[in-house]
């Protein structure tokens, strides 16, 4: 990843920031990860001058909506409300095939991942709306064609890679996920893309103010957004069928969600 300085700032107040977070950057120091010196979290206490406190993460892959809070006591009435399900998050995936029209609700429960085998799983719930599909004429192994879509997924759970494992479990993996996903088909994307990436983005995260009693805060990262032109490039490739390529952070909001 090349060197990042700073991050843009999507919303911040006395109690919070909240911040546009590229793909390939760790939220913040990992054993998992022990190669990498820079993290988001360093960078907005460098650029802030002040600490900063992670209250949710976002894979190393996963673009979008990184919130912080200001004070540890804000840190942690965030992390009650994210505990709570008070807060609601909608992601945006590229992913393998054509998902079905409409929304799809993904009930799959998980088991932890660094968990034993025999460790019970946990329940999990993700609704998947598809936005709209592309077809490119080159084979994908058995099949005469490559399809993919654009979806929206809205997890109604915190299971650590919820998304991608769900979107696994219905087969429609994202695409660039090294780990969920088909290493043949993430590398023929990549080589036509240009651009070697995991195809998440966290889009919006809508909450309550910590603050502020009965103020809702919604904060978003839409794709029109400059720093989001590898998304614009793949929405502006011909063939798209469905949502308008030019997909802004209200549209996915305009979505029918189920509760």
């Amino acid at each position: 990843m090349n060197f990042v300085a700073v991050l843009p700032i999507l919303h911040i107040d006395p109690w919070l920031v909240a911040v546009h977070k590229p793909p390939g950057l760790l939220v913040h120091r990992t054993g998992l990860d022990a190669g990498e010196t820079r993290f988001a979290m360093q960078i907005v206490r460098d650029q802030l001058g002040r600490l900063v406190y992670p209250v949710h993460r976002l894979d190393k892959g996963t673009s979008g909506v990184l919130l912080f809070a200001l004070t540890s006591e804000v840190a942690r009435e965030l992390g009650a409300a994210f505990e709570g399900r008070q807060v609601h998050k909608r992601y945006l995936a590229f992913v393998r095939g054509w998902p079905a029209a409409g929304q799809t609700r993904v009930d799959h429960p998980l088991r932890e991942e660094d968990t034993a085998r025999e460790a019970p799983a946990q329940p999990a719930l993700t609704f998947v709306k598809q936005l709209a599909v592309l077809e490119v004429p080159e084979p994908d192994g058995r099949h005469p064609t490559t399809r993919a879509a654009l979806v929206q997924a809205e997890p109604h759970t915190g299971r650590r890679h919820q998304i991608r494992r769900h979107l696994k479990h219905i087969a429609h993996p994202v695409i660039g996920d090294a780990t969920h996903g088909k290493g043949p088909l993430n590398r023929w994307w990549a080589g036509r893309l240009g651009l070697q990436r995991l195809w998440l983005h966290a889009l919006s995260i809508e909450l309550p103010h910590p603050a502020r009693a009965g103020e809702t805060l919604r904060i978003a990262s839409g794709l029109e957004r400059p720093w989001n032109e590898d998304w614009q490039a793949l929405l502006g490739r011909d063939g798209w069928m469905g949502a308008a390529p030019t997909l802004r952070a209200h549209d996915a909001d305009d979505a029918d969600d189920a509760r």
